[in-house]
């Protein structure tokens, strides 16, 4: 019951956090989701070093932290610092390379593939998050709501596949992974991340068809995404990749489907949008 309250308060707090920080401004916006970036990005760091790699960790959350600064600034059209931000960012591409060279360790490879994989893998698809209140704005120009909606679907999906696979639950998704999850929590999830789309799409009088497609796309790789960080995890030993949300765990446990959907959401978007 403690463990109950204390996942209830903290998440109350970070729905607020999240809310809040994306309606006030793109400034704000951009900060919470640099927080993730930072948080996410720190954590693969530390999984990858308990797997016995040696990633760049300074490298790869400065790369990432550049990648959602160029990004901010293009969306206050501060285009001088936009382009400088991109010439520092290209500059520090191949430094990981050089910097290996020194540190005169055994697993190269594995570092400098590592340090590239967390701004890939977290960085990335935050930067590209920035951009979906643009994309989803319905030709309205900056609706802060879309993002938080669509995030709200992935969650919507994580509560419903919880609540099927608590019920109905019996045919294992990924036992080897994830021991605790079913098909009937899958096909849940699916359900819940739809009906939060119609209601999306209705709330932002938007077409209705794109957003339950958007949902469907995002509630899948979610899930896919929740089993890669299970499969991190469980590769090291680990229960939770951190201990930063109360109840929770760190911030890969609370954004792993998020981070994951995001590119194929993204990629969905701009084809609806070629169409």
């Amino acid at each position: 019951m403690k463990n109950f309250i204390i996942r209830t308060l903290s998440g109350i707090v970070m729905v607020a956090a999240l809310i809040c920080a994306t309606l006030f401004s793109k400034l704000s916006f951009a900060l919470l989701l640099l927080a993730i970036t930072l948080g996410g990005e720190w954590e693969f760091y530390r999984l990858a070093k308990k797997a016995g790699a040696s990633p760049q960790c300074a490298i790869g959350l400065l790369a990432g932290s550049l990648m959602i600064v160029a990004t901010a600034a293009a969306l206050y059209e501060v285009l001088a610092i936009t382009a400088f931000v991109i010439v520092i960012f290209m500059i520090l591409i191949p430094m990981p390379l050089i910097f290996e060279l020194y540190r005169k360790s055994s697993t190269p490879i594995a570092n400098i593939g590592i340090t590239y994989a967390g701004v890939v893998y977290v960085a990335l698809p935050m930067t590209l998050l920035m951009l979906f209140p643009i994309i989803l704005g319905n030709g309205n120009g900056w609706e802060p709501w879309s993002v938080i909606l669509y995030i709200f679907i992935i969650w919507a999906n994580d509560v419903f596949a919880y609540l099927f696979g608590i019920t109905l639950g019996k045919h294992r998704l990924f036992e080897r992974i994830s021991p605790k999850k079913s098909w009937e929590g899958f096909f849940g999830g699916l359900l819940g991340a739809m009906a939060m789309g119609f209601v999306a799409a209705k709330l932002l009088d938007a077409n209705i068809a794109i957003w339950i497609g958007l949902a469907l796309i995002a509630a899948i790789t979610g899930v896919f995404g929740d089993l890669v960080e299970s499969l991190l995890k469980r590769s090291v030993g680990v229960k939770d990749s951190g201990s930063f949300i109360p109840g929770h765990g760190g911030w890969l446990d609370r954004f792993d489907a998020l981070i994951f959907s995001v590119p194929f959401a993204f990629v969905y978007l701009v084809i609806v949008e070629l169409i």
